[in-house]
């Protein structure tokens, strides 16, 4: 989460943490917790119209407990239906599985999702990052940590055009 925040706010974005839960939301470093960040808005009081893209942070915990709940995949899914970039890295994509939004869609992730992407009507490929303008939004995808500065580069061009 911390480094495409911070690529979003040195070009000049305004990046919001948006969660389910108000208070403050804990990262980690693969297993090992890691530092907190304040909440800025709730998914609940939100609506897609106030963002130009979509961020979704990777990591195993996060993405499988966003995946349960249904504000949180209604959110994801109005981005596509509203042709805004959504970027997504690691494990993240299973909250895109969730919101039924893969179909024809090419995509990576952490290799272990590939079978529930392919199940989910997407093409996984196993490529630092991936840019997908074949449905109704542009959607970027990366494999792990190491494609951060990939990932970071493709959304922040793709979230330039969709501001644009």
């Amino acid at each position: 989460m911390t480094e495409p925040w911070a690529a979003v706010a040195d070009v000049g974005g305004t990046p919001v943490l948006v969660s389910t839960e108000p208070g403050e939301v804990r990262a980690f470093q693969h297993l090992d917790k890691g530092d907190t960040s304040p909440v800025d808005q709730l998914v609940r009081d939100v609506s897609v119209a106030e963002f130009d893209g979509l961020v979704l942070p990777g990591g195993v915990a996060n993405p499988d407990q966003l995946r349960l709940d249904e504000a949180a995949v209604a959110f994801v899914k109005e981005f596509f239906d509203a042709g805004k970039p959504v970027a997504a890295i690691c494990h993240a994509p299973w909250i895109l599985v969730e919101a039924d939004v893969l179909h024809g869609r090419d995509l990576t992730s952490w290799p272990s999702l590939r079978t529930d992407i392919s199940n989910a009507g997407g093409n996984w490929v196993d490529e630092p990052v991936k840019v997908c303008d074949g449905g109704p939004n542009t959607l970027v995808t990366s494999r792990k940590p190491d494609d951060l500065k990939a990932f970071c580069e493709a959304l922040l061009r793709e979230f330039d055009r969709a501001a644009a």
